[in-house]
């Protein structure tokens, strides 16, 4: 494999095979990591991995390269593959523009059959081609053929004559969740990306729409509790402790405004010892019954079923099931009479606290333009915790002491 060694710090170990098996190891990696393997390869071998990965996961790489190496990287690739690559970092990172590939195959529609299907022929030994993009002048899309419709044409029928006008569109700026959405009974190999006047700007792969989308729900679940979702398997140490432990340093102090709660009813718990068994029992509860209304919450945002509006339905749904799943809990947990009904009116409460703060932290987050998953687990830990103890402890000082 034609490797060049410029950073003897890299710690990855790749499969000296052929690019595709670069490529697979660079598509594992986090934006950082891949950047550092990009830098170490020959101009050759790096055009050929970066045009074997998701165009998002090259977007993210050519950030992290130096001005000089991008610039020795674009001295030695195609204008049109590098004009693409600059253009599509000017879009969000989770627009359909960062994940476009050049525009192939297209033609004026004065173009006729045969002088198209020459001229794909010797395309094809090249790039891979799905469909013929029809565009006027100035660069507007106007309609596509298929390959069907090249064959059964007669060869002097102009593109105008057989194409299929006004084709479905993206814009480089829908964000990928309404893309998908947008794609959903449509099933295209390959899409055409516009701009808003309707001119060509790129092609979108199917594949690649569905491949970034499963990266963003896997990330998911790492984002709720402090994992950064460009962290990896092959995350270098010091990269993972510097994206984990500022979310740990936020929890331990989540922490102790808990265990203040707990701290302030301390007499109360020196008086009645047994109150210290049912803490965590009510915690893991309340935590639990606040989990399960995030999930739902966060997967209607992912999904887009939560609609404007239905905010204020959404909080009072959880309040309802917060208010039965503590009822029905707490019947199975009472014990003595007063202990039981304690704890009974405990669960009650700190389940509906639990349920509201589900549904209301992601709400909250995304209000102020922070994404609803970003540790959302911790800030619910710290509210159920709060909830269910001081709750707890709260009526036990009042009936018990």
């Amino acid at each position: 494999m034609d490797v060049t060694a410029k950073k003897p710090e890299n710690p990855f170990q790749l499969t000296p095979v052929n690019p595709d098996h670069v490529a697979a190891d660079v598509q594992r990696m986090g934006s950082k990591e891949a950047a550092l393997i990009i830098d170490g390869l020959s101009d050759k071998l790096a055009l050929d991995v970066l045009q074997r990965v998701n165009p998002a996961v090259v977007a993210g790489i050519l950030e992290e390269l130096d001005e000089v190496r991008k610039a020795q990287l674009f001295s030695s690739t195609p204008s049109a593959l590098t004009q693409q690559w600059t253009l599509n970092q000017t879009y969000a990172d989770d627009s359909i523009g960062r994940l476009m590939e050049a525009p192939s195959a297209v033609f004026r529609p004065t173009a006729t059959v045969g002088e198209v299907t020459e001229a794909v022929r010797d395309l094809v030994k090249k790039i891979f081609v799905t469909y013929v993009f029809i565009t006027d002048e100035t660069n507007k899309l106007l309609g596509i053929v298929t390959f069907r419709d090249l064959l059964m044409s007669d060869d002097q029928a102009t593109m105008a004559e057989v194409m299929f006008k006004d084709p479905f569109r993206l814009n480089a700026q829908t964000p990928l969740m309404d893309a998908m959405k947008l794609v959903l009974n449509r099933h295209y190999p390959v899409y055409p990306v516009c701009d808003d006047a309707g001119k060509l700007l790129g092609l979108v792969r199917g594949q690649a729409m569905f491949e970034e989308q499963a990266y963003e729900i896997s990330a998911q679940a790492g984002t709720m509790v402090g994992v950064q979702k460009e962290e990896r398997l092959l995350t270098p140490w010091p990269t993972s402790l510097k994206f984990r432990h500022p979310w740990l340093q936020l929890n331990l102090l989540t922490a102790f405004i808990a265990a203040a709660v707990v701290g302030v009813f301390q007499d109360t718990l020196d008086n009645v010892v047994i109150l210290a068994l049912f803490l965590p029992v009510l915690a893991g509860q309340s935590g639990n019954t606040g989990c399960q209304a995030l999930a739902v919450t966060l997967r209607g945002m992912t999904l887009g079923e939560l609609k404007p509006g239905s905010e204020r339905p959404l909080v009072a749904k959880e309040a309802l099931l917060g208010l039965l799943n503590g009822a029905l809990v707490g019947l199975v947990a009472e014990h003595a009479f007063i202990l039981g009904f304690i704890v009974f009116v405990a669960m009650i409460g700190s389940c509906i606290i639990s349920g509201i703060s589900g549904a209301l932290i992601p709400l909250t987050l995304r209000r102020v333009g922070a994404d609803p998953a970003t540790a959302s687990s911790i800030f619910l830990t710290t509210a159920t915790d709060v909830a269910s103890m001081g709750i707890f402890l709260t009526l036990a000082t009042m009936w018990l002491m």
